[in-house]
């Protein structure tokens, strides 16, 4: 794991190779829409040739895809992989996903009609109130300040009939795990270049005629996939008119914030092993492989 452009999937494919017995599935919340390709920076073909890669390309990007529908996708994935006598080295960035994978989160469902009758209270206060007095536990976890996760926490208690906290410790917690973690470090200032360099790439290989295409399927875009980084800020600019260079400069600004937040989140975690490099993320791969075939 590490924060999006820090070479993640380059050094898991090489790693792949390398260990033999290795195929790779994607931890990545949008590069399972089919049709999204370029600004989701997925495995080329050429990579995808060269090892087994999973979880790439299994949805419409009509529908919607979250941590539950990854957390089964991955255990099923993980058996069969198994069955070939081989590992399944998970490749990402999406800090839920890999959370869940690796504690086994039992991932309540969704129920979109009592979200619906949620978001008529424009109080969170109030939300948050009603969340105290449902599971004060989940209240005590989630905060009164992020109006998501208590919205979620409150869906969750009304919908199944049972506190959010009762699914599990959640992700402050970093049980002892079987899973072997491993970071991708790569100063701040290097990861704000490369995603501005990635950026550049993706317009000059068709990212705005790709945003162009999905904008115009007959079955829309869900709204999973219309926030993905990138889309969301050129969807802006296709359907609406918006300048081009400020959606650009927005979409980069928006990646580096969301490569802080990945950072912070997995900083958090004493299980992940770091391994840095001052500029070319491929200089780890020679530790990182002493590391797991130790």
């Amino acid at each position: 794991m590490g924060p999006t452009a820090s070479g993640k999937s380059t050094l898991g494919v090489l790693a792949a190779l390398e260990l033999g017995d290795v195929e790779i599935v994607t931890a990545d919340s949008m590069q399972v829409y089919r049709g999204m390709d370029i600004g989701t920076a997925k495995p080329s073909l050429a990579e995808r040739a060269g090892v087994t890669h999973h979880l790439i390309d299994v949805a419409d990007p009509s529908e919607d895809w979250d941590v539950a529908r990854f957390a089964a996708e991955a255990k099923r994935v993980v058996q069969d992989v198994a069955s070939r006598g081989n590992r399944a080295l998970f490749v990402g960035g999406t800090g839920l996903y890999l959370h869940a994978l690796v504690d086994g989160f039992a991932v309540p469902g969704r129920w979109p009609e009592v979200v619906a009758e949620l978001q008529e209270t424009a109080d969170t206060g109030a939300l948050y109130r009603r969340l105290e007095a449902l599971d004060p536990e989940g209240a005590a976890r989630v905060g009164p300040g992020n109006r998501r996760r208590v919205v979620r926490a409150l869906e969750v208690a009304i919908g199944s009939g049972r506190p959010f906290s009762s699914y599990g410790p959640g992700v402050a917690a970093f049980p002892p795990t079987n899973w072997q973690l491993a970071g991708v470090w790569l100063p701040r200032e290097v990861v704000a270049t490369r995603i501005e360099q990635r950026f550049t790439a993706m317009l000059e290989a068709g990212f705005i005629d790709e945003v162009r295409a999905l904008a115009a399927r007959q079955d829309g875009l869900s709204r999973t996939a219309r926030q993905a980084l990138g889309y969301r800020e050129l969807l802006s600019h296709v359907e609406q008119g918006g300048d081009l260079g400020a959606a650009v400069d927005l979409a980069v600004a928006r990646t580096r914030r969301f490569a802080r937040r990945q950072r912070m989140w997995w900083r958090r975690d004493p299980r992940v092993r770091w391994f840095g490099a001052p500029e070319n993320p491929l200089a780890i791969l020679p530790a990182l492989l002493r590391d797991w075939k130790r």
